[in-house]
């Protein structure tokens, strides 16, 4: 298959165009510069630019978008992120593309970036949750989810909208770590969320091979929360109005998997604590 990958410079698609090929696809990256890497052919260029798109999307059979601003800084981030989107959507379901898989975030409910503090109505937060928020980015990734939706509906392609929490590995993983052991309350919106990077490229991989109907959102994250307090106890300090719809045992992380395991067969293999203390 061949696999067009947008935001290939950045770290999550520098992680997927690796996995891609190490499975056999044939990538071609695009990001605003030319992305590093081993890809098969390497693209740069504004999305939102759609002149340039029928050259970009000739001969591909799928699509990873991972392309956007993954912060709420100012406008620039929702026009960039949905404009985008849409552009390079539409063409790809003009020309036929089998396959879309949309990297979009847990901000996309709301509660990350909110600066009137949302607040989940019920944990584990699963796929229908209501979005509550009042952020530019999360928003911009809430249209994005409809743009994906839109053009599958259009033209029956087959999509998956992937809800990452925070993703790292490494050095840039054991400053998270720490940033939220310090502040529990200041990463109350993440849920305490998080997913090892190569286990993020491993689930994109899922979304484009296994079967799908329609469009459909999906939430992927690690089984375990970064925090060294118990989930139970989280939730009642920062989260006491949430209704519990089912056990949260240890530090089980409070975003339901459930769809990740059932339609993608997907359960991450990292984590940063011993297995015995989940």
């Amino acid at each position: 298959m061949k696999v067009l990958v947008t935001g290939a410079a950045g770290m999550v698609g520098q992680a997927v165009v690796a996995r891609l090929r190490a499975d056999g696809h044939t990538v071609r990256a695009h990001d605003r510069t030319p992305p590093p890497g081993p890809a098969d052919d390497i693209v740069a260029g504004d999305l939102r630019d759609a002149s340039g798109l029928d050259r970009l999307l000739a001969g591909i059979d799928a699509v990873v978008h991972a392309a956007a601003i993954p912060a709420p800084v100012d406008d620039e981030v929702f026009d960039n992120n949905v404009g985008a989107a849409y552009h390079l959507l539409e063409a790809a379901g003009t020309l036929g593309v089998r396959r879309i898989v949309y990297v979009s975030s847990l901000s996309a409910l709301g509660f990350a970036w909110s600066r009137r503090g949302a607040a989940p109505l019920r944990v584990p937060v699963a796929e229908d949750h209501p979005y509550v928020g009042d952020d530019p980015y999360g928003l911009s990734k809430q249209v994005g989810e409809l743009v994906t939706a839109t053009v599958s509906n259009r033209f029956g392609i087959p999509a998956v909208s992937l809800r990452f929490p925070f993703i790292g590995t490494g050095e840039r993983l054991r400053h998270h770590l720490a940033h939220v052991q310090a502040d529990l309350g200041g990463q109350r919106g993440s849920l305490w969320g998080w997913l090892e990077t190569h286990d993020a490229a491993d689930a994109v991989a899922a979304a484009l091979t296994r079967p799908v109907e329609g469009h459909a959102i999906v939430h992927v994250a690690a089984p375990d929360t970064v925090a060294l307090v118990p989930t139970a106890e989280l939730l009642r300090r920062y989260y006491p109005e949430a209704v519990l719809t089912e056990p949260l045992d240890g530090f089980a992380v409070p975003i339901s998997t459930r769809l990740s395991r059932e339609l993608l067969d997907f359960v991450p293999a990292h984590t940063w604590r011993p297995t015995a203390a989940r």
